[in-house]
Formats: structure tokens, C-alpha cells, sequence
């Protein structure tokens, strides 16, 4: 198999088509191997509607040739970073010196800041 090209500005239906193209898989298949419901991909795959996050991330990890980074841009967003254990580790130790006020707002702060990368 060859590695699929990112064409840049691709739809996202045009990403599925070409890993359904490239894996030989089905919607149904497909739906099965990353836990959504069929009617979801089908609606990915006609452009009704663009997977979350966590379904991205789920497609990259069962079809590594199709990238969190080009799935991502087909929806018009970049790839989340992965966070470390030292990332974690140094988020926690900063969020452990605030008041739980402070907390509360930066967490409402960090929520908006994810919820910009939402489709």
C-alpha cells in the first residue's frame, strides 16, 4: 500500500473516501473499529457533519497511515498536543499553588481555549 498524500484543503468526506479507498473498509467496518454508530461515518462521509476529537483520534490510531494532523486539518483544525508526564506533572504543580479560585477560572479559561478547537 502506498502512504496517502494530504492534498491540503481536503474535506474531511474526501479523507474517508481515501482511507476507505486505501484500507479496502466500509463505513460499517470502520464505525465498529472506532465504537460510533454507522449513521455517524455515513454522515462524515457525505459531509453532514465532522467527527469530534476523540473520534479522530480514535481513526488515526486504527488507520496509522491517515495522521491525527491530517485528520484534523480536513476539519479545518490542528492536532491537540499529546501532554507528557513531565507536562502533566508541571500543569499539576502550577494548578496545586492556586487558590481553588483561581482553579475554577482557569480552568473555565483552559475549557473555552479546547472548546476553539471543537469542529
Amino acid at each position: 500500500m502506498d502512504t496517502p498524500q494530504n492534498p491540503g484543503d481536503e474535506t474531511f468526506a474526501q479523507a474517508l473516501a481515501e482511507l476507505k479507498s486505501h484500507y479496502r473498509v466500509s463505513e460499517s467496518e470502520i464505525a465498529r473499529r472506532i465504537g460510533s454508530h454507522v449513521s455517524t461515518v455515513n454522515n462524515w462521509a457525505h459531509g453532514k457533519a465532522s467527527p469530534r476529537p476523540a473520534a479522530i483520534r480514535r481513526l488515526a490510531a486504527e488507520y496509522p497511515a491517515f495522521t491525527e494532523a491530517r485528520l484534523f486539518a480536513a476539519i479545518g483544525k490542528r492536532a491537540p498536543a499529546p501532554l507528557t508526564d513531565a507536562g502533566r506533572e508541571a500543569l499539576l504543580n502550577v494548578f496545586d499553588r492556586l487558590t481553588e479560585e483561581q482553579q475554577q477560572m482557569l480552568l473555565i479559561q483552559a475549557s473555552a481555549v479546547a472548546d476553539s478547537n471543537e469542529p
